[in-house]
């Protein structure tokens, strides 16, 4: 676990060529789709890099990490290969997956990217099972699974953070709250505004921050990870960010106004 308070020149340089890296990448997916070279759904992760680099800078390389469909920030956190990335979008069997899987179903286990899924709330259940396994079989390891806000009112939500907790499993929730599930606002979803508070319904620790805050995010993600480790429970870690391109390449985006994206 890194260090909550002290970052030396060396890492803040690491993460700001994490976040940079992050947002060329997706720069480079963008002109790639529009030359017709992708073809497929692909969802961005614009605006929501201080979150991917400030979570995984945090814990070991040999702790899980499990995605969603907005998964390349997380992918390139984690240290995956960016040529094995774009030839899997790029459907070429050097890619990650053997180009079959695309963009939102990356998998790479050598690096311990458990997967993306193009199923909202679907890596939740999967993160509870890779954390009983490291229970079962005594690994000092943890697990974070990735998903954003439209997931929050999901099943697979409520069934994963209750058997996490009643179970005590080693896995940190992150919540990525860009504010939209595809054109559908937050406040139109739930009534309320901090949504960390969902954890106390499961007797866990939740923490509500400002994802755009890098430092804040490795701060809080470190108290995540003390609550698994000596509390021996999972933790709730809520990033409020924006979503500042549409929910995919499609997305005209008339639901929100220039004044509001301003």
């Amino acid at each position: 676990m890194k260090s909550k308070n002290k970052l030396g020149y060396e890492e803040k340089v690491y993460l700001y060529r994490t976040m940079k890296k992050i947002r060329l990448f997706e720069k480079a997916v963008f002109r790639l789709i529009s030359e017709g070279f992708i073809f497929g759904s692909t969802h961005f992760y614009t605006g929501q890099e201080a979150i991917a680099a400030g979570v995984i800078f945090c814990i070991d390389k040999n702790d899980y990490v499990v995605s969603n469909h907005r998964c390349h920030g997380h992918f390139i956190a984690k240290g995956a290969d960016l040529n094995k990335m774009m030839s899997e979008l790029m459907g070429r069997v050097t890619g990650y997956c053997g180009g079959k899987g695309g963009s939102m179903h990356l998998v790479a286990p050598e690096i311990k990217m458990m997967g993306a899924n193009g199923i909202v709330g679907a890596g939740l259940p999967i993160s509870a099972g890779i954390g009983l396994a490291c229970k079962n079989f005594k690994k000092d390891r943890i697990t974070v699974c990735f998903f954003g806000d439209g997931a929050i009112n999901t099943g697979a939500f409520h069934e994963s953070l209750n058997i996490a907790s009643v179970w005590g499993l080693p896995v940190i929730f992150v919540c990525e709250n860009n504010q939209y599930a595809i054109s559908t606002d937050i406040l139109q979803s739930t009534n309320l505004r901090d949504l960390s508070l969902r954890s106390k319904a499961y007797g866990i620790n939740g923490f509500n921050v400002d994802g755009n805050d890098l430092i804040e995010v490795i701060y809080n993600t470190n108290n995540c990870i003390e609550v698994v480790k000596n509390k021996q429970k999972p933790a709730l870690l809520v990033c409020n960010t924006y979503r500042q391109v549409g929910h995919s390449i499609n997305d005209p985006k008339t639901y929100r106004t220039k004044k509001e994206e301003d």
